[in-house]
C-alpha cells in the first residue's frame, strides 16, 4: 500500500465522527423547532379555548342571574295573583250579598203592589188611580171588596206604548194596605182564568222583581205536574216550593232539582200496574 492511500483512509477516519455530530445536532435542532412550533400551536389553541370558555362562563353566569331574576319576579307575580284572587273572591262574595240585599229591598218595596195583565191600553183615562180602584171592586165583587180599595198610585209598566192591536202593557197598582193586597191576590188565585173586565180576560199577579220572577218561572213545569198529581203545590216567596200530600202532610223542596226528582219518583210509584 502506498503512503497516499494510507493518508486518505486516515483523513476519512478522522472526518467521520465530526459528520455524525453535525447530523445529530441538526436533527435535534429540527426536533426542538418542531416542539416549539407544536407548543406555540397548543398555547394559541388553549388561549382561544380559554377565551371561549370565559365567554361561555360569562354567558352562563348572566343566564343564571336572569333566571334568578325571572324566578323572583314569577314568585312575586304569583303572590300578587293570589292576593288579587283573594280580593276578587271577597269582592264577588260582597257583591253577591249586596245584590241579594238589593233584590230583597226592591221586593219589600213591591210588597203592596199587584200587576194586572190584559187590560186594553188607555182605558184608565186621566185618573188611573180612581179608575183601577173601581175596576178592582167591579171585577172581584162586593163580597170581596165592599168598596173600591185605597190606591197609592197606578201606572202602566215603563215601556214604549204598543201599537194598536199589539199586546197591552201590564198595569201596576200599589195598594195602601198590605192586607187588602193579600185579599186580592188570594181571590185572584181562586178565580184564575175566570176574571174578566167588560168581556176581556184579565189576570192579577204579585209584582215581583225580574230576578224573583225568573226564579219562580223555573218551577212552572214541575208545578203543572204537581197539579196533575193533585198534590196542591204552593210557591212561596221568593221561590220556595211546598206541596200538600194526600195525608195532609206538607213537604218543602230546597231546589228545583229536588222537586223534579220527587215528581219523577211519585209518578212511578203512583202509576197503576
Amino acid at each position: 500500500m502506498s503512503k497516499a492511500s494510507k493518508a486518505s483512509k486516515k483523513a476519512e477516519a478522522d472526518a467521520s465522527p465530526t459528520g455524525s455530530s453535525t447530523t445529530l445536532a441538526s436533527i435535534a435542532n429540527m426536533l426542538e423547532d418542531h416542539r416549539a412550533s407544536i407548543a406555540a400551536d397548543f398555547k394559541a389553541t388553549f388561549a382561544a379555548l380559554e377565551l371561549r370558555l370565559d365567554k361561555m362562563q360569562t354567558t352562563i353566569t348572566e343566564h343564571g342571574q336572569r333566571m334568578d331574576s325571572l324566578e323572583s319576579h314569577a314568585e312575586l307575580q304569583d303572590q300578587r295573583i293570589q292576593a288579587l284572587e283573594e280580593r276578587c273572591d271577597a269582592l264577588a262574595d260582597h257583591n253577591a250579598k249586596l245584590t241579594a240585599k238589593t233584590i230583597d229591598l226592591e221586593s219589600r218595596s213591591r210588597r203592596n203592589n199587584i200587576r194586572i195583565i190584559g187590560l186594553p191600553e188607555s182605558i184608565e183615562g186621566p185618573r188611573p188611580t180612581s179608575f183601577f180602584a173601581e175596576l178592582l171592586a167591579k171585577v172581584l165583587g162586593d163580597q170581596i171588596l165592599q168598596s173600591p180599595p185605597e190606591l197609592d198610585r197606578a201606572h202602566r209598566t215603563l215601556t214604549t206604548k204598543p201599537q194598536p192591536g199589539s199586546r197591552p202593557r201590564p198595569v201596576i197598582l200599589r195598594l195602601h194596605r198590605y192586607q187588602t193586597k193579600e185579599l186580592i191576590i188570594r181571590e185572584a188565585r181562586k178565580r184564575r182564568g175566570k176574571l174578566q173586565y167588560q168581556g176581556t180576560p184579565i189576570q192579577i199577579f204579585e209584582d215581583y222583581t225580574p230576578e224573583v220572577a225568573s226564579e219562580r218561572a223555573k218551577y212552572r213545569a214541575v208545578m203543572a205536574d204537581l197539579y196533575n198529581l193533585a198534590l196542591r203545590p204552593a210557591l212561596f216567596f221568593p221561590a220556595r216550593l211546598q206541596i200538600t200530600l194526600e195525608s195532609g202532610v206538607k213537604k218543602r223542596f230546597s231546589s228545583l232539582e229536588e222537586a223534579t226528582t220527587f215528581v219523577a219518583k211519585y209518578q212511578q210509584t203512583s202509576r197503576p200496574d
